[in-house]
């Protein structure tokens, strides 16, 4: 029988079939493999039993795609959710969550919510005028009001959308407006931090419809580009993105080099995007040093000898590895005696 994993907790996979919900766990050899299922996963289950809804998860199906943080398989577009006000829109924030989805190559749908609150239509059309040039689909609702919904409603038709984006942004709300219903736990924002708290405290697959899904995660404050080199940054901007140009510097990072050939593109960029982009490139630099120091420690434990790598023994071992030689042959010499 074929599932797919709408929810885990703890050993227990929640896995959505023909016969119903089934509650399963992982066959003693995929322990042994350390193979890893993630909500979203198609699975293959075994010895179903009819009255106890259980059985055990056998095999693993070959993945579409995979996002690690938050950990979810198989995901058609992400939602990313933002709120106007309360808390205020981050725009470097915002940045984050697009640039992973542009990672993942995964097609981001820029959702912001409560458009309720007064003093926004400003802030709207900032939003439209820095990001509907980029090609992203742009959305505004209010869950309390349950405005917007049916511009959302065909966006996420057919597909398995994961809805991502800070705590306090209004994602639960949304699913629950959605639903029509309360289902989901909600909670205000902080008076004294001005910031949502976690209210989702797993993924879970929720069918809001015929084929169409939503992933509800928890919320991430920060998402560090502690994993690239600076030079792949640029790959995730639509603005800096297979543009025909060649810069006179192999590495450049189109900050602020002399005879760049992307400057003119920088300078029209908005500049929050640019600033984000520059604190993206700061973190990759980071981790490109890390690496750096790695691959030099590395390296100092190996020598060459007629052109063949070597381990390289350190003079503490090598002095250890001949005093037990030494103490070999005495130990040889006296028993001969």
């Amino acid at each position: 029988m074929i599932g797919r994993v709408i929810k885990i907790f703890s050993d227990f996979y929640y896995v959505e079939t023909d016969e119903g919900l089934v509650e399963a766990k992982l066959r003693t050899v995929l322990k042994k493999q350390k193979a890893d299922v993630y909500t979203g996963d198609y699975v293959k289950l075994e010895q179903f039993d009819k009255n106890s809804m259980q059985a055990f998860i056998s095999e693993i199906s070959n993945r579409k795609n995979l996002i690690t943080r938050p950990k979810v398989a198989n995901i058609s577009q992400a939602v990313v959710v933002s709120a106007l006000k309360e808390p205020d829109l981050n725009y470097e924030q915002l940045d984050r969550y697009i640039a992973h989805c542009e990672y993942h190559n995964i097609r981001p749908v820029l959702c912001f919510n409560k458009e309720d609150i007064e003093e926004t239509e400003n802030l709207k059309k900032q939003i439209t005028d820095i990001y509907a040039g980029l090609g992203y689909d742009i959305i505004f609702t209010s869950a309390l009001k349950r405005t917007g919904l049916e511009e959302l409603k065909p966006v996420l038709k057919w597909n398995t959308s994961i809805l991502c984006g800070a705590s306090g942004a209004g994602k639960s709300s949304l699913i629950n407006a959605l639903l029509n219903t309360s289902k989901l736990k909600t909670a205000p924002v902080s008076e004294k931090t001005k910031r949502g708290t976690h209210t989702t405290r797993h993924c879970e697959l929720i069918d809001i419809d015929k084929d169409t899904f939503i992933v509800d995660t928890p919320g991430f404050s920060h998402l560090k580009f502690d994993f690239l080199l600076p030079q792949q940054i640029s790959n995730l901007f639509p603005e800096m993105r297979n543009k025909e140009l060649a810069c006179k510097y192999k590495d450049c990072l189109h900050i602020s080099e002399n005879g760049c050939a992307y400057t003119q593109i920088t300078e029209n960029m908005a500049d929050s995007r640019f600033q984000s982009y520059k604190k993206f490139v700061t973190e990759a630099k980071e981790y490109e040093e890390k690496i750096s120091k790695i691959s030099i420690k590395n390296e100092s434990f190996v020598k060459y000898n007629n052109n063949k790598m070597m381990a390289k023994i350190s003079d503490k071992k090598r002095g250890l590895s001949r005093k037990k030689l030494n103490q070999n042959i005495y130990k040889d010499e006296t028993d001969h005696e």
